[in-house]
């Protein structure tokens, strides 16, 4: 009988308690099951996701950073020099540092301040939004990234 219909008729849970269930392997037998080809395979998988995640999750690192204002590209430049670049929008004055191959929003008059805490961007295809002043900051590199916005 199958432990699926052993449950169903509630006997499941009677052998149990009689401790009639053949006991689950001990862990040492567990791994004495395996064969070398299922190492290998196990090895393989391994080393196919570590790979994946290593690719595709962190992404490639940025190259140009580029700013918009209203929708409009404000300002394309190189992630390589230091600087620090002031934008105007209609709540005021929002700046962008640019250091060390990374950009981040340094103030904003926006009341929540969202696009601040999202900190320094380093990756292709990363963001940072400032809704009420109306800009925008984008790391953009070689590869396009896809994000589920653009998928």
């Amino acid at each position: 009988m199958s432990p699926l219909a052993l449950l169903r008729q509630g006997q499941l849970l009677a052998m149990r308690r009689q401790d009639k269930l053949p006991a689950l392997p001990h862990k040492g037998k567990l791994l004495a099951l395996l064969l070398p080809g299922d190492w290998l395979v196990l090895l393989a998988g391994t080393l196919t996701v570590a790979w994946l995640v290593a690719s595709f999750w962190f992404g490639a690192p940025g190259q140009r950073l580029i700013i918009k204002r209203g929708g409009q590209v404000f300002l394309e430049t190189a992630l390589t020099q230091p600087r620090i670049i002031d934008v105007s929008g209609p709540l005021g004055t929002t700046r962008v540092e640019i250091a060390a191959h990374r950009a981040r929003v340094l103030s904003d008059p926006g009341p929540r301040q969202l696009c601040v805490h999202q900190g320094w961007l380093s990756r292709a295809g990363e963001a940072a939004i400032c809704l009420p002043n109306q800009v925008s900051v984008e790391i953009a590199g070689r590869v396009k990234a896809y994000d589920s916005l653009n998928y």
